[in-house]
């Protein structure tokens, strides 16, 4: 999997691009068969905005934004984000078993 970070207008430090990394491989054992992921750091105006898609062979892409005075917040924003949506899919390609309740 290869992961592509962009700044744009921003000043991102080494940590943070580290915290970033680790949390897409993180997400990506979740999902599987993910391509690449890019993550993009904006900086214009006064707020920070952090944007992530995930694009994987077996999966529509994956895309979660968040908005924030910081970076840090903003990226934390967006990968909780990112993790609600790879829950939808799993549980959307989880096939029942007998004895789970269908309703």
């Amino acid at each position: 999997m290869e992961i592509i970070l962009h700044a744009h207008h921003a000043e991102v430090s080494e940590t943070l691009r580290t915290q970033a990394e680790k949390a897409i491989r993180r997400i990506a054992t979740r999902l599987h068969n993910v391509a690449n992921a890019i993550v993009r750091f904006v900086g214009d105006g006064p707020t920070r905005r952090v944007e992530i898609v995930l694009r994987g062979s077996r999966h529509r892409e994956l895309f979660a934004v968040a908005d924030a005075h910081a970076f840090a917040p903003a990226l934390s924003t967006a990968v909780h984000r990112l993790e609600s949506q790879v829950a939808r899919v799993r549980r959307s390609r989880r096939v029942p078993r007998d004895g789970d309740r269908t309703g």
